[in-house]
């Protein structure tokens, strides 16, 4: 976190993001997606985040489930 917090201060100073994405080596995608995490979110904006999905696509919903244990377990 401390790294985006210099890269983003370094670029509200002034400097050009592509000079500080090779100096922190970084893509320049990446460099934006920082910069605009923190405007959006402020120092919130700068933490990891999980990578976690948020939904799983094959998964049943939970009464389906459970009935389904049920049934098996009879």
């Amino acid at each position: 976190m401390d790294e985006r917090l210099r890269f983003v201060a370094r670029l509200l100073d002034g400097e050009k993001m592509a000079v500080l994405c090779r100096e922190f080596d970084i893509c320049r995608k990446t460099g934006y997606k920082i910069f605009s995490r923190c405007k959006n979110c402020e120092l919130e904006g700068l933490t990891d985040r999980s990578r976690r999905p948020s939904r799983h696509a094959n998964r049943l919903p939970y009464q389906i489930e459970t009935r389904i244990v049920q049934l098996k377990c009879s």
